[in-house]
């Protein structure tokens, strides 16, 4: 069964009925002539032919949106018949709307065709006359060929192309306008992504802390101790709440007035390991610092120091929640065998691995320590190892982070945005 036409558009409705109306207004006013082909004797239809052919051709005209190819085949006929009974000037016009709507509306082949088709009847309704009448009026039977012809599938093709170039630009704002969104919500994920290593590691390790002593105090009955554990727990609670704060009133300064606080340097580490060393007294731990960089070498790029502080921060923090009694060791060095031409700082902390089995932490932890670690190394390109390691004294929990000081730092953060996670401490 054939597929079931859709109904005809209504401006396609009312251009055949007021060009059928006209029609028939034009025969009743006796407006109707026939066609005479040069000396030959006249061939002239009854009126009924052109009544036929003015039906026909509205016909066509209902179908010039829905069906292009149909009603360009049907017009033809039409005004063949229409020039043979009559050479009603509405059926003539209603052809040469259907001829602009089959470009308009046809098929890419159709309207890629029919112009070129046109043209050669044109050129064909011009040379044939001349040549076999050999008047100068016989010029008019080519000027008429084009007018009905060739000058309505020129529009027509002119108008499908500007609406196919504004298509297509239309199509190029959507498309830009979805990659401009993608790239929003990517910035929004890679900003939060960001917010929240920042905001576990400026308070992690205070909590931590708070909850270590907090522990202790609570089950110490020691009255000394008790006061040790709570001057901590008042000294991590104080530092916390000072970078919440700080992270808070960045979050709010929308309009950047705000001046940004100093990044942490690896100058700090001292102090950061001193803390660490307070936060674990009553953990058994014991804490070392080992400066193995060359005196006298360069600055380091300020995130690669900033990614190398936070990585002992969030170790040191690991420990003070996971690592049996005995030495954490912090310890610094340049790799002169890098991923880069100007080497690599090496950062490694080792810990001491208590591996029995069911053995609870000192303090929850969110599991994201390592996750944060591995994102910060991957933006800068760099390469993380964190797990347990065969030692000198036995097993021990080892970090170590590779960070590259050459290349284009910039580049490997914008190209490791999307940095995953790996597996959780």
């Amino acid at each position: 069964m054939p597929p079931r036409l859709p109904p005809p558009h209504r401006v396609d409705v009312a251009i055949a009925s007021g060009g059928l109306l006209g029609g028939l207004l034009l025969m009743a006013l006796g407006l109707s002539g026939g066609v005479y082909l040069g000396d030959l004797a006249p061939v002239v239809l009854p009126h009924v032919w052109t009544v036929a052919s003015l039906v026909a051709m509205a016909g066509a005209e209902l179908l010039r949106r829905v069906a292009p190819g149909a009603a360009l085949t049907l017009g033809t006929a039409a005004l063949a018949v229409d020039l043979c009974g009559g050479s009603l000037i509405a059926t003539v016009l209603m052809y040469t709307d259907v001829v602009y709507a089959a470009v308009l509306y046809g098929s890419a082949p159709l309207a890629r065709r029919l112009p070129s088709g046109c043209g050669m009847v044109t050129v064909a309704a011009t040379v044939v006359p001349l040549a076999l009448l050999r008047t100068p009026e016989s010029l008019f039977i080519g000027v008429m060929a084009a007018l009905l012809t060739f000058a309505p599938a020129g529009t027509g093709a002119i108008v499908r192309n500007h609406r196919e170039a504004a298509e297509a630009a239309r199509l190029e704002a959507e498309r830009t306008a979805l990659l401009a969104e993608l790239d929003r919500r990517e910035a929004v994920v890679a900003e939060r992504a960001r917010m929240a290593r920042e905001l576990h590691d400026r308070v992690a390790g205070h909590l931590s802390a708070i909850a270590i002593h907090s522990t202790a105090a609570l089950s110490l009955g020691d009255a000394a101790a008790t006061d040790q554990a709570l001057g901590v727990i008042r000294e991590n609670s104080v530092r916390g709440l000072a970078e919440m704060r700080t992270l808070i009133e960045l979050l709010r300064d929308a309009g950047g007035e705000t001046e940004p606080t100093a990044a942490p340097t690896l100058d700090a580490l001292d102090s950061l390991v001193e803390r660490a060393r307070s936060d674990a007294a009553v953990s058994g731990l014991k804490f070392a610092l080992c400066d193995e960089r060359p005196p006298g070498a360069a600055p380091l790029p300020a995130p690669v120091e900033l990614a190398a502080y936070r990585i002992v921060q969030e170790s040191l923090t690991n420990a003070l929640k996971h690592a049996a009694p005995g030495e954490v060791t912090v310890r610094l060095a340049h790799d002169a065998d890098g991923p880069s031409a100007a080497g690599a700082l090496e950062v490694s902390v080792t810990s001491p691995y208590d591996k029995r089995p069911g053995r609870r932490p000192r303090a929850p932890g969110s599991g994201m320590g390592v996750v944060g670690m591995r994102e910060r190394v991957s933006l800068l390109g760099g390469t993380l190892q964190a797990g347990p390691r065969p030692g000198a004294s036995g097993t021990v929990w080892r970090v170590r982070a590779v960070l590259p000081l050459g290349g284009d730092l910039d580049r490997n953060v914008d190209r490791n945005l999307d940095g995953k996670g790996a597996s959780n401490r």
